[in-house]
């Protein structure tokens, strides 16, 4: 009998809300309604990421998929818009999907093989191709949009300056809103993943003939590619210390990057910056007094340069 007990990094990341708990409560209820109405067999445990819980399931005829229930909010609900526009084009494919409670049906991938056990070289290589051929599609109208995004950024910055501890890394926050501020009316029209690291790429099932690496978890918005960077910056970061030269390491995948996306770099610069903003921002409303070690070493470092 699979197991349906939610794991515990689940809870922990969605359970400290009165919303988080009453989602919780629905799930029981809420699986049971889709394996009725979309004709589903559990096939196994299930599993979790950061804030969504994924059943396998069979469809009928035995195709395997993965049913996915996350609460619908500003993150989540583009998913499937973005996934419907790619198509399984460099994605994982949208087989089904229901708006008004955010649950997906999606074609089954290898969630044990993701890029973190592939050669950095080769692992970084695969992120860029997917993006250039992700962000290539305008988003479509009524999408988030990253433009919204920095301007909120801008505007909480002032409030969240006083609450870092570190002067070094105030400079970088206040310079880093100042940054995204001159751009906030060029902030772009491409359809973003947002959140393409080594852990979001997944290899397809044995004989399904899909291609060998496809993206999954898009958190779909509109905007300068160059806001999809960050996310593939600190990925196996640990290596790009034992380098012994951390700034020369981020420069060099950065540079790879751009490169391969053929961006503007000082554009570039900025929008990876402001990603750095936006994770701080995020560590203060969370009552932290610092930032990512990981995020800030990146943020130094491209400042450093440009």
């Amino acid at each position: 009998m699979p197991d349906l007990t939610i794991p515990k990094a689940l809870l922990e990341s969605r359970g400290n809300t009165e919303e988080g708990l009453a989602w919780f409560a629905s799930l029981p209820d809420r699986i049971d309604r889709y394996i009725r109405d979309w004709d589903l067999r559990i096939t196994g445990n299930a599993m979790a990421g950061m804030g969504s819980l994924v059943v396998p399931v069979d469809v009928a005829g035995g195709t395997p998929a993965m049913l996915k229930l996350q609460p619908v909010d500003d993150e989540t609900v583009g998913e499937a818009v973005g996934l419907r526009i790619w198509d399984g084009d460099g994605s994982v494919r949208l087989l089904d999907e229901d708006p008004d409670t955010g649950v997906l049906l999606l074609e089954a991938l290898d969630p044990s093989r993701d890029l973190m056990a592939v050669d950095d070289e080769e692992a970084l290589d695969v992120v860029i191709a997917l993006l250039a051929r992700l962000t290539a599609v305008p988003a479509p109208p009524g999408l988030r949009t990253l433009s919204d995004i920095a301007a909120q950024m801008v505007a909480d910055t002032p409030a969240a300056l006083p609450k870092l501890a570190l002067p070094e890394e105030r400079r970088l926050v206040e310079y880093a809103a100042g940054a995204v501020a001159e751009l906030v009316g060029e902030a772009g029209d491409r359809l973003l993943h947002w959140d393409l690291h080594y852990e979001n790429v997944l290899a397809p099932l044995p004989g399904s003939g899909r291609e060998p690496w496809l993206a999954i978890d898009p958190k779909p918005l509109a905007g300068d590619p160059g806001f999809d960077l960050l996310p593939a910056m600190y990925n196996r970061f640990d290596e790009m210390v034992a380098t012994g030269d951390v700034v020369k390491a981020v420069l060099r995948r950065f540079d790879r990057m751009v490169d391969g996306l053929s961006l503007d770099r000082d554009r570039a610069v900025v929008w990876t910056v402001g990603r750095v903003l936006q994770d701080a921002l995020w560590n203060v409303e969370d009552g932290f007094d610092r930032l990512d070690p990981h995020r800030s070493a990146i943020g130094m470092a491209l400042l450093g340069r440009s």
